[in-house]
């Protein structure tokens, strides 16, 4: 399958559901205590599919490179917020769990279109 937009990207696609399910585990925090919290993961994971886009619509392979490891940072942060909600009692173990393993497997992603678009630089 070829790429002609970002929105082919599979890694985006996983991104998007990413936001979903971050939005949808903020709305169950206690709001007089977590309202910050809230904001912080869902600006954390709406920057992942965000800046994957804006990479891959630009027209230097360095730009994309760049935005990409953005996206990655991005996604680590919203890991930190999820578990830092679980410590915090907010969140259950269990509760977090799924968007755990969907941020792992959009990291391995990342990780292989980073490691992809490097070997088509050399």
């Amino acid at each position: 399958m070829s790429v002609s937009t970002y929105r082919d990207l599979l890694v985006w696609q996983k991104a998007m559901d990413v936001v979903v399910e971050s939005y949808r585990l903020a709305k169950l925090l206690p709001k007089s205590k977590a309202y910050g919290l809230a904001s912080q993961m869902q600006r954390a994971a709406v920057s992942i599919p965000a800046n994957i886009a804006e990479g891959q619509g630009r027209k230097h392979l360095g730009d994309y490179l760049y935005h990409l490891s953005v996206a990655n940072g991005s996604l680590t942060e919203l890991e930190t917020h999820m578990l830092l909600a679980s410590r915090l009692s907010f969140l259950s173990g269990r509760t977090i769990e799924p968007l755990l393993a969907l941020t792992d497997e959009v990291g391995r992603m990342l990780t292989g279109l980073r490691t992809s678009l490097k070997k088509t630089k050399t």
